[in-house]
């Protein structure tokens, strides 16, 4: 929408939003147009080819790049941008799937590591490559070199944004 659809009494002071320009909105649509149908398109790939959703692919991922395979659960989540109960979901999944194992934190009696197994390495070994080629054909096959480097930078300055830094911010690794 990018007008008013009610008028406010002629008394009260009038704060219009500012509404996005036509330009603004087909960037937008077009942008979220884009998110869905590329998340749906790498969770399809990755569920076909490895039995798991896209999420969990980064979860992997992620792990695989730490230190000792190891990450505590609540740096997980931030990695991950996604909350602590929906870690703790896809934990015990891939936990039951032999691809992870928790192990209780020494110097925290609350805290967890999360460990990538060796089984979890070879999943992940495995479904790379397919992965790979899907991120490749969806967004870099179809962009220059400019287009990549644009689409990177503009990406980083929205998720910097989305990250206030204060305390209590209402970020999804903290709810």
């Amino acid at each position: 929408m990018n007008t008013a659809s009610a008028s406010a009494p002629a008394s009260a002071p009038v704060d219009e939003p500012n509404w996005l320009t036509d330009e603004e909105q087909r960037v937008w649509r077009s942008y979220i147009e884009a998110a869905t149908l590329l998340e749906d398109h790498l969770d399809r790939q990755l569920q076909r080819d490895a039995g798991m959703p896209h999420v969990y692919y980064g979860l992997l991922v992620k792990l695989a790049e730490s230190p000792r395979r190891r990450l505590r659960m609540t740096e997980l989540a931030m990695h991950a941008k996604i909350t602590r109960s929906r870690l703790s979901h896809a934990v015990a999944r891939l936990e039951k799937n032999g691809w992870v194992r928790r192990e209780d934190c020494p110097s925290d009696k609350r805290g967890q590591f999360a460990v990538l197994t060796d089984q979890g390495l070879e999943v992940l070994k495995q479904s790379a490559p397919g992965h790979v080629a899907a991120v490749r054909q969806a967004v870099f096959d179809r962009l220059t070199p400019q287009q990549q480097k644009s689409l990177g930078e503009i990406m980083r300055i929205v998720a910097e944004g989305l990250q206030p830094s204060e305390a209590g911010a209402d970020l999804p690794w903290l709810r």
